[in-house]
């Protein structure tokens, strides 16, 4: 291969619920933390061991719209998209590097709206998988 690829697929539970952020003009950035485990067995010991990652996962526009309005925390759901490292200024004024996924498909694949009985509307009326608009730069 003569190129290069830059390409994240995840399954994992959300850790919390979609935070929006509206900017001026009407654009919008969802952000969510995306857990994934790995088990395995201790060899020694034969005790069953788990890991968590923990992934910082964007969303933009529409896509952060329809996420926020049908997923919350401990929902499952499909992600695919790039990696992007972001540099930011702590309070004290030391250079942080986040990296996140930015999330271009996604697929719900439970929601706690899904099986609740009451709820008005359900993830089958959402697009399981929105384009988001390519390379924007974060403002914060």
């Amino acid at each position: 291969m003569n190129g290069t690829l830059n390409k994240v697929i995840l399954i994992g539970h959300l850790g919390d619920d979609v935070k929006l952020h509206y900017f001026d003009g009407g654009d919008c950035v969802g952000r969510f933390n995306l857990a994934t485990n790995e088990s395995y067995t201790n060899k020694s010991s034969g005790e069953r061991v788990t890991n968590t990652e923990w992934h910082a996962v964007v969303l933009r526009n529409k896509a952060a719209e329809i996420c926020e309005k049908y997923l919350s925390k401990g929902d499952k759901v499909y992600v695919e998209g790039k990696l992007k490292t972001r540099k930011w200024q702590s309070k004290e004024g030391v250079d942080r590097y986040t990296t996140e996924v930015h999330v271009n498909e996604f697929t719900f694949l439970n929601t706690k709206k899904q099986t609740d009985p009451q709820a008005k509307q359900t993830p089958q009326e959402a697009p399981s998988g929105i384009d988001t608009p390519p390379d924007d730069d974060l403002p914060f």
